[in-house]
Order: C-alpha cells, then sequence, then structure tokens
C-alpha cells in the first residue's frame, strides 16, 4: 500500500466515520460555512477556553473531501491555541494553494497532509477549504470581540 492509498483511506474513514460529527453543549461559539459552488455545508461549533480550542464539532453534508477536512482539521487543532491554530490554517492554504511548505511545517499539519493532492484538483480546493475559513473567521471574530 503506498501513501496516496493510506491517504485516501484516512479521508474515506472521517469521511463516513467521524467522531467529530455532532452538537456540543455549550460552544463558545459557532458558524455556518457554505459552499455555493458544490452545495456543501457545515456548522462548526467550537469551545474556547481562554485562547485554547478546548473542543470542536461539526455537523451538516456535503462531499467526502469537504467533511473528512472537518474532521481531520477538528483533530488537528483541538487543544492549539488561536494563535498556533491561525498559523496552521496558514500553512493548509499554502498547502492548498501550492504554495511552498516546508517539510516542517508539512509535519505541522499532521494527517491534514492527506489533502496535498487537492492543490492539483482546483475544483476541489473549496471544498477542503471550507471548514478551515469558517475556523478563520470565528477566531477573527472571537479576536475582535475581546478587543473590543
Amino acid at each position: 500500500m503506498d501513501l496516496d492509498d493510506l491517504y485516501n483511506d484516512l479521508i474515506m474513514e472521517h469521511s463516513m466515520r467521524s467522531m467529530n460529527r455532532k452538537d456540543l453543549s455549550c460552544p463558545t461559539c459557532s458558524g455556518l460555512g457554505h459552499n455555493p459552488n458544490c452545495g456543501d455545508e457545515i456548522k462548526l461549533e467550537v469551545v474556547m477556553d481562554g485562547d485554547v480550542i478546548s473542543d470542536m464539532a461539526f455537523s451538516g453534508h456535503g462531499c467526502a473531501i469537504s467533511q473528512s477536512s472537518t474532521s481531520i482539521m477538528i483533530d488537528t487543532l483541538r487543544g492549539k491555541s488561536a494563535g498556533e491554530a491561525r498559523e496552521i490554517i496558514d500553512i493548509f492554504m499554502r498547502m492548498i494553494r501550492r504554495e511552498d511548505v516546508s517539510p516542517e511545517e508539512k509535519k505541522r499539519l499532521g494527517d491534514a497532509r492527506a489533502f496535498s493532492g487537492v492543490a492539483n484538483m482546483p475544483a476541489r480546493a473549496k471544498c477542503a477549504t471550507l471548514s478551515w475559513h469558517t475556523l478563520e473567521s470565528l477566531l477573527d471574530e472571537r479576536s475582535g470581540e475581546e478587543k473590543s
């Protein structure tokens, strides 16, 4: 089995059996992400403990790429500070846009590296980045609220 097969298995596993697909009882913030091109929709719920993302969950529907990317993002960023999450989001977005990402940065992505092949499928890039943009917006909103 080669690396591409492992990544495909990981994506399908998260798409069909995500432990992160649920509702949280008391989220600190939540946001909706929608991709009008294909109809993917997610509701992302986040629990913040100070500056740390202590938990996240999602609900919604869409293609295997959008659903598994959301689940893997949650596993990757749970327990990270908002600043660390922003850095990893930036790395992920650069990877999808085929920009330079160092081997050290790729390590920080963990299982999210499975989506590196999406860079070769521009029509699917929005599917893979939907939840990442949604979380980034939630962190921006939260940061703006704290400054007020």
